[in-house]
């Protein structure tokens, strides 16, 4: 409870993002350092992971649900190698995995928005050589073109844009 508390205050101080809309093919990154912690936040359109927003109709969209959610567990991050960072923690949350979702339906008047949430922590021996995060989202995911990311810590604010030809978040 309390890193979330302190990942939340970390990126409330950069103030260069409005409310994250949904676009498709485009996710949000989040990235807080603190200390020996490194926080990485993700939120992606569903469709930009499986090609669609509703629950699935047929064993082949069940498949490509399950298939994106076994990436996502795979931890699809990579903090820079001479920071020797181990994962801590992890969650993933699928719409629609395992079923019936508050979201698997759209309101009359509204649009049909679904989204992945993934948070993983890790904590590193040498934090003082975190310098970069890189992604294979891109390599998995195709429908992704592009990740958003914003980032707090002890070398200050950013904010950096991800594509399938850039996958290096660099501070």
């Amino acid at each position: 409870m309390k890193r979330t508390i302190l990942f939340v205050a970390l990126l409330c101080a950069v103030p260069a993002f409005a409310q994250h809309k949904h676009v498709h093919g485009e996710g949000r990154l989040d990235v807080a350092i603190d200390k020996d912690s490194l926080a990485l936040n993700l939120e992606l359109p569903l469709d930009a992971a499986v090609g669609f927003e509703r629950a699935p109709k047929n064993d082949k969209e069940k498949a490509a649900l399950a298939a994106a959610a076994r990436v996502l567990d795979a931890v699809p991050f990579a903090p820079g190698a001479a920071a020797r960072c181990s994962l801590q923690s992890k969650e993933v949350r699928m719409p629609f995995a395992g079923g019936a979702d508050r979201h698997d339906h759209a309101h009359e008047g509204e649009d049909h928005h679904a989204d992945i949430e993934a948070s993983y922590l890790f904590r590193c021996a040498d934090p003082a050589a975190l310098k970069s995060v890189e992604t294979t989202l891109f390599k998995d995911f195709k429908r992704l073109y592009r990740l958003e990311t914003r980032r707090a810590g002890p070398a200050g604010q950013g904010a950096a844009r991800l594509t399938p030809n850039k996958p290096v978040l660099n501070w």
